[in-house]
C-alpha cells in the first residue's frame, strides 16, 4: 500500500528540493515552475473526500497485512496486498494523482520521489519484507 502510495505523498516535498537546482536556466526554471503549476492545479481536481476514505482503506489493508505477516501468513498477505494494488489501479482519484504525478515527473527529472513506482520495481521482493 505504501509502496503505491509513498511516491505520491513524496510529490511536494520533492517541489522544494527543485528549488535547489544549480546550473538552471531561468527559462528552465520557468518552464519548471508552469509545470508544477499545471500539477498543483491537477491535484486541486483531485476529489478530497474519495481520498481520505481511500487513505482509510488503505491503512484497514495494511493492518491487516502486518498481521497476516506476523502470523507467517506470507502467501495470503501477498495476495491481499495484490488485490489492494490493482484496487488502487483501478481508483479514479488515484489514476488522477498519478496523472498529476507524472507532469510533476516531467518538471524536475532525476528528483527522488517524483516517478510513479512501477511493479517491475518491487517483482523480487515480498510484501512481508518491506
Amino acid at each position: 500500500m505504501k509502496i503505491i502510495i509513498t511516491p505520491l505523498l513524496l510529490l511536494f516535498p520533492a517541489l522544494g528540493c527543485a528549488m535547489n537546482y544549480q546550473n538552471m536556466s531561468e527559462a528552465d526554471m520557468q518552464k519548471m515552475m508552469a509545470q508544477m503549476e499545471k500539477s498543483q492545479a491537477c491535484m486541486a481536481e483531485v476529489d478530497q473526500s474519495e481520498l481520505k476514505k481511500f487513505e482509510a482503506r488503505a491503512n484497514q489493508m495494511e493492518a491487516r497485512v502486518k498481521k497476516l505477516c506476523a502470523s507467517g501468513k506470507r502467501d495470503a498477505a501477498e495476495q491481499e496486498a495484490v488485490a489492494f494494488g490493482q484496487e488502487v489501479s483501478a481508483d479514479p482519484a488515484m489514476q488522477k494523482m498519478q496523472e498529476c504525478a507524472r507532469l510533476m515527473q516531467g518538471a524536475m527529472p532525476g528528483v527522488p520521489g517524483t516517478a510513479a513506482q512501477t511493479t517491475e520495481d518491487h517483482k523480487d521482493r515480498h510484501i512481508c519484507d518491506d
